[in-house]
This record gives C-alpha cells, sequence and structure tokens, in this order.
C-alpha cells in the first residue's frame, strides 16, 4: 500500500515537473506558493506551541546542518567550488575567457554526440549477434 501510494505521487511529480518545466515563470510562481506556504505551516506551528525564538534558530541550524543543508542553501555548491579552484565570478570574467569556457563546452558536447553515436552502433552489433544465435 505505501509503494503504490509513493509510486503514484512519483509519477504524479513527473508529469507536473514535465509540463510546468515548459513555462518557467509559472514554474517558477507555483513552486514559490509551496514554500511559503509550507514556510508560513512551519511558523504558525511553531506559534501554537509557544517555541520560543532561540529555540527556533537553535533547532533550524540543528536540522539544516545534520542534513547538509546549512552550507549549501545559504552559500551554495557552486560559489564553494568556484571558491575553491580559484574562479572568477562572471562578472569578472573577460569576453575572451567566457568564449573559451563556451568552446570547452561545445567541444564536450560533440565528444558526448559521438560516444552516443557509437554506443547505439555497439548497441545495433550486440543485438543482431544475438538475434543470430
Amino acid at each position: 500500500m505505501y509503494k503504490k501510494i509513493i509510486h503514484y505521487f512519483d509519477k504524479l511529480e513527473d508529469r507536473i515537473r514535465a509540463k510546468l518545466s515548459r513555462k518557467p515563470l509559472l514554474y517558477a510562481f507555483v513552486g514559490s506558493i509551496g514554500v511559503v506556504l509550507i514556510w508560513r505551516g512551519v511558523w504558525m506551528l511553531a506559534d501554537e506551541i509557544y517555541m520560543p525564538s532561540w529555540i527556533s534558530l537553535a533547532l533550524g541550524i540543528g536540522i539544516t546542518m545534520a542534513t547538509g543543508l546549512f552550507v549549501s542553501f545559504f552559500i551554495g555548491d557552486k560559489i564553494i567550488i568556484s571558491g575553491i579552484k580559484e574562479e572568477k565570478r562572471i562578472d569578472q570574467k573577460t569576453a575572451e575567457e567566457i568564449m573559451k569556457e563556451e568552446e570547452v563546452l561545445e567541444e564536450a558536447e560533440k565528444d558526448l554526440k559521438e560516444i552516443k553515436e557509437e554506443l547505439v552502433e555497439i548497441r545495433k552489433d550486440t543485438e543482431k549477434h544475438h538475434s543470430k544465435n
């Protein structure tokens, strides 16, 4: 029963995400409503049980640190990685540097396309071999 419910909501999420991803502004609006309503519900629940602000703060920090979300949410993984790599921010890069990065990405896309084509060929050869036996 539990697996059926999870499966149903997983499929529902996939369908909704597929439709909303074609309309990013609507997607952002719907998502922001959901986030705000969750935040409001938690806030009101804390008020209803008379949770002091310092407990809310400590509990929130504890939960986000324990789940690994504290730093990634407030700072972001990309910022941390770019700091470690000592990369420049996009507003600090020259047009030439941005063009080089785009060229690298285009080359990687070409390589991936070639790999994909090779895998298709290998799959076809494998299917032919298995159909003969």
